[in-house]
C-alpha cells in the first residue's frame, strides 16, 4: 500500500479561512502527504495564499499541487481531487476547517493496524459565538448523519475513486458514504477528534425553505438513492429540526 495520505482541498474565494486549514496540514507530525488544493477560480486572493505556502510545505517534505480553473461545483471539484490524487488513502478538508497536528499519523496507524476500507472519527463544532462542543463518530444498525463526520473521513483511494460523488444534492458527501456502507465495505470508528469543523455553512443556515430543500436532498439523493426504507423521511426533518435550533 502506498502510505502516502493525499488531502483534497476545494476551494473558492477562500483567502480569509485558508491560512488556518493550510496550517493544519503543514503542522502534521507526519509528512507522508500530498496536499491537492482544488480551486473554482477565484476571484480573491485564494491562489496567491495558496501558493505562498509552497516553500514551506517543501520543506517538510509535503506535496504540494494547486489546480485552479472554472468547475461545476462543490462536488465536481472533489471528483477532480479525488481523480489527480496519487495517494494510497484520501481524505477531504473544507477551507475552512483544519486537523488536529496528529490526524495524518493516527490514520495511518489505523489503516496499518485493521485493515479497514475508510474509517472515521469525533470531530469538534465551533459555533458562531465560540464554543464547541464534540459530535462523537458512531456505528449503528440505523444509519444518521448525527453520527458521521466527513472531514474526519479517509478513504483507500481505490475505493473513492471508483465512488464518484454523483453531485445531485448538497448532500453527496454522505450520500457517498452510505453507499460504501450498503457495499459492504470495512468501516471503523475512532473515538478521537481528528478535525474542527465551523458551523454556520450553507447547510446550517436557518431559513425554512433551504431547510426543506436539504431535507428533499437528504432524503432522495442520501437514503433511496441507496434503498433505505421510507421512514428515514423522518430522520431527514429530525436532523433540520435540530440545525435551527442549535445553529
Amino acid at each position: 500500500m502506498d502510505d502516502t495520505v493525499s488531502i483534497v482541498t476545494v476551494t473558492y474565494n477562500s483567502e480569509k479561512t485558508l491560512g488556518v486549514t493550510m496550517e493544519s496540514v503543514l503542522g502534521q507530525t507526519c509528512s507522508a502527504i500530498e496536499y491537492l488544493i482544488i480551486d473554482g477560480a477565484s476571484q480573491d486572493g485564494t491562489v496567491e495564499l495558496a501558493e505562498s505556502y509552497r516553500q514551506r510545505m517543501g520543506e517538510r517534505g509535503i506535496c504540494l499541487r494547486i489546480v485552479s480553473e472554472k468547475d461545476g461545483g462543490i462536488y465536481d471539484a472533489m471528483n477532480k481531487g479525488i481523480a489527480l490524487a496519487t495517494g494510497g488513502i484520501i481524505g477531504i478538508l473544507n477551507s475552512d476547517d483544519w486537523y488536529e497536528p496528529d490526524a495524518v499519523e493516527t490514520v495511518r496507524k489505523e489503516f496499518e493496524k485493521e485493515d479497514c476500507d475508510l474509517l472515521f472519527s469525533n470531530i469538534r463544532l465551533y459555533r458562531k459565538n465560540g464554543r464547541s462542543l464534540v459530535k462523537k463518530a458512531r456505528l449503528r444498525r440505523f444509519q444518521t448523519s448525527r453520527d458521521w463526520n466527513h472531514p474526519t473521513m479517509f478513504v483507500r483511494a481505490r475505493i473513492y475513486k471508483s465512488h464518484p460523488f454523483r453531485d445531485r444534492g448538497i448532500h453527496d458527501d454522505y450520500g457517498c458514504y452510505l453507499q460504501l456502507v450498503k457495499e459492504g465495505y470495512r468501516v471503523r470508528t475512532l473515538d478521537k477528534v481528528l478535525a474542527n469543523f465551523r458551523m454556520g455553512g450553507v447547510s446550517n443556515r436557518k431559513s425554512l425553505r433551504e431547510a426543506v430543500q436539504r431535507i428533499k436532498d437528504r432524503y432522495r439523493w442520501c437514503y433511496r438513492i441507496n434503498g433505505y426504507s421510507r421512514w428515514y423521511l423522518a430522520e431527514c426533518v429530525a436532523i433540520e429540526a435540530v440545525k435551527m435550533i442549535l445553529g
